[in-house]
C-alpha cells in the first residue's frame, strides 16, 4: 500500500450499513459531543465520561456505540480529512491564477467560519505531534500540496505570478486563515463588539486580499477584487 492509499479509516463496524434511524442519531449525537470535548481539551484531556455528559446519555449507552474514545476520534479525524482537503482539491490549473488563489483565501476562510471546532480538533491534533494522522500529513497531503506547488511554479514561470515560494505561500495562508478560528476568541475581544460579529470574516477577506492577492498580481496586470464580500 502507497502513502496516498493510507487514508484515515474508519473503526470496524463503524460502517453506516445496516444501522436503524435511531442507532444513526444516537452515533451522530456521540460525534459532535466527542468534537466539542476534543475540540475543547484534544485527544489526551478528553475522557468517555466527559463525552457521555455531553451528549447528555448514560456512559454505558455511549459504550454501546463506541467502546473506546480512539475508535470516536478516528471517526472525527477521518470526516475531518475530507473537509480540509478540499479546498485545496478544488485549486484548478486552468483557471486564471489570482482568480483561483483569492477563492482558496475564501474557501479556507469559510471553513474557519463554519467548521471552528474541526479547526481546533486538527490543531491539537498537530500540537500532539499528529499520532493519528502522520501517514496521511505524509502521504496523501504532500502529494497534494506538491501537485498545488507544480501549478503555481507554473503561473510563476508563465509570468502570471510574482515569484515566491509556492509551498511557503500555501503555509502562510493556512496560517492566516485559520486564525480565524482556532483564535476566535482572540480575535473577538480585540475588535470589540462593534467589530466582531460576522462582518469580521468579510474584513478579513478583504485584507487577506491586498496582503496575498495583490502581491501576488504582477504589475502589468490592472488589480481587482476577487474575494471580498463574498465570505459573508
Amino acid at each position: 500500500m502507497t502513502r496516498s492509499e493510507k487514508k484515515a479509516q474508519l473503526p470496524s463496524g463503524d460502517s453506516p450499513k445496516g444501522r436503524t434511524r435511531i442507532q444513526r442519531e444516537k452515533r451522530e449525537l456521540i460525534l459532535q459531543a466527542a468534537l466539542e470535548v476534543f475540540a475543547a481539551s484534544g485527544f489526551r484531556g478528553a475522557t468517555l465520561d466527559q463525552i457521555a455528559e455531553a451528549a447528555k446519555m448514560s456512559k454505558p449507552n455511549l459504550l454501546y456505540y463506541y467502546s473506546r474514545k480512539e475508535d470516536i476520534h478516528r471517526t472525527l479525524i477521518a470526516r475531518l480529512m475530507e473537509t480540509w482537503l478540499d479546498p485545496l482539491k478544488s485549486l484548478k490549473a486552468s483557471g486564471e491564477p489570482v482568480e483561483e488563489i483569492c477563492a482558496y483565501i475564501n474557501r479556507k476562510l469559510e471553513m474557519a467560519r463554519d467548521f471552528p471546532r474541526e479547526s481546533r480538533l486538527f490543531a491539537n491534533e498537530i500540537l500532539q505531534g499528529a499520532p493519528h494522522i502522520i501517514d496521511m500529513l505524509e502521504g496523501e497531503l504532500k502529494e497534494l500540496v506538491d501537485e498545488k506547488a507544480l501549478v503555481i511554479k507554473g503561473w510563476m514561470r508563465d509570468g502570471k505570478l510574482n515569484e515566491c515560494d509556492p509551498h511557503h505561500l500555501l503555509f502562510a495562508i493556512w496560517a492566516t486563515t485559520q486564525h480565524y478560528a482556532d483564535f476566535d476568541v482572540q480575535v473577538r475581544a480585540v475588535l470589540g463588539p462593534e467589530k466582531s460579529g460576522e462582518e469580521r470574516f468579510e474584513a478579513a477577506a478583504k485584507f487577506l486580499e491586498n496582503l496575498f492577492c495583490k502581491g501576488l498580481k504582477p504589475k502589468a496586470q490592472a488589480p481587482g477584487s476577487q474575494l471580498s464580500g463574498q465570505s459573508g
